[in-house]
C-alpha cells in the first residue's frame, strides 16, 4: 500500500470512527428517541399528512402562479399548529441540540483547514429555498418528512 493510499484510509478511518462516536453522544440518543416518538405518534403522524398536503397545494398554487398570503399563511398556520404538538417540540428541540453539537464538531475540523465544508455542504438549499418558499424550505421538509416516516 502506497503512502498516499494509507493515509487515505486511516482519514476515511477516522471519519468512521468520529461517525460512530457521534451515535454514543446524549444529543443522538435525544434526538434518536424524539424521532422514534414522532413515528409511532398517529396524532402527530396525522398532523403531518394534514401539514404535508397545505403545504404540497400551496407549493402548486405557486408554481401555478396562484398563491396567496392567505395561502402561504395557512402553510405557517398548519406549520406553527405542527411544532406546538409536545412530541414535536420534544423532536424539534432534540434536532437542534444534535445539530448545534454536529456544527460545534464541524467547526473542531473545519478550523485548521481555514475552510467550513459543512456549511457549504448542509445538505438542503438553505437562502435559496428561504427566499424560494417564502420560509418553508420544501427540500428540508421533504428529507425531514421522509426521515420521520423512515
Amino acid at each position: 500500500m502506497s503512502i498516499e493510499a494509507a493515509e487515505e484510509a486511516s482519514v476515511e478511518s477516522l471519519a468512521e470512527e468520529l461517525g460512530s462516536r457521534i451515535t454514543e453522544t446524549d444529543e443522538y440518543a435525544a434526538f434518536e428517541q424524539a424521532q422514534s416518538a414522532v413515528e409511532n405518534d398517529e396524532t402527530v403522524q396525522a398532523k403531518i399528512d394534514e401539514f404535508e398536503q397545505i403545504r404540497q397545494e400551496f407549493m402548486m398554487a405557486r408554481e401555478t402562479g396562484q398563491a396567496t398570503e392567505a395561502g402561504l399563511q395557512r402553510v405557517k398556520d398548519a406549520q406553527q399548529e405542527l411544532h406546538a404538538m409536545s412530541t414535536m417540540e420534544t423532536y424539534l428541540e432534540a434536532q437542534e441540540q444534535l445539530e448545534t453539537r454536529l456544527q460545534r464538531l464541524n467547526d473542531a475540523i473545519s478550523d485548521p483547514l481555514a475552510i467550513d465544508f459543512g456549511g457549504k455542504a448542509g445538505g438542503c438549499c438553505h437562502d435559496w429555498c428561504r427566499v424560494q418558499s417564502h420560509g418553508v424550505c420544501e427540500r428540508r421538509q421533504t428529507h425531514r418528512q421522509s426521515a420521520l416516516r423512515a
